[in-house]
């Protein structure tokens, strides 16, 4: 933590760019994905990979969920029926909550440790996945919502699988705040 406040003006940097990446691409790319395939798993890459970024980056409680409120604000900016992203709102508090309980630099601190990433990041999506289901696709069934949400996970597993290379791309480069 540098200076008198708890972020810095580097932590406002990367919560902007992650979630403004985030949303972007979500807004761009992702409705190709979904009308091709059916399948979540390209929102649920899109998230992981922009709040793997922002924690590994801070390491400080609040960042990621402030990644998924402005990720959130800026969708529906971009695309304001698509209420369903506030499932990604609840996920991103819930991976920054978990991170936060299981320790930031103990989930950074090896390439071992990383597979709390990807447990987190697979439950994360997966709370995700259970509220989008829930709230916003109409299913009619539990195992229906279930059956999504696993989907979601599957597509936080993916999201935070591709972001372990990056991360390690950034440390290699040292540049890390």
């Amino acid at each position: 933590m540098t200076g008198s406040g708890y972020m810095d003006s580097r932590d406002i940097a990367v919560i902007s760019i992650c979630a403004a990446l985030w949303a972007i691409l979500n807004a761009l790319i992702a409705p190709i994905f979904w009308r091709l395939t059916r399948l979540p798993f390209f929102c649920d890459l899109l998230a992981l990979v922009s709040l793997s970024i922002a924690m590994w980056w801070s390491r400080k409680l609040g960042v990621a969920s402030l990644v998924g409120i402005v990720a959130t604000l800026l969708n529906f900016i971009l695309r304001p029926g698509a209420l369903f992203f506030l499932g990604f709102t609840v996920a991103s508090i819930a991976l920054d909550v978990m991170g936060y309980s299981v320790g930031y630099e103990r989930i950074f601190s090896s390439s071992r440790n990383l597979i709390l990433l990807v447990i987190l990041g697979a439950i994360a999506a997966w709370i995700a996945g259970l509220v989008i289901g829930t709230f916003f696709m109409g299913f009619n069934s539990y195992k229906a919502v279930l059956v999504f949400s696993l989907l979601h996970a599957i597509g936080g597993v993916i999201g935070t699988v591709i972001s372990i290379p990056l991360l390690r791309a950034l440390e290699a480069r040292r540049l890390r705040g």
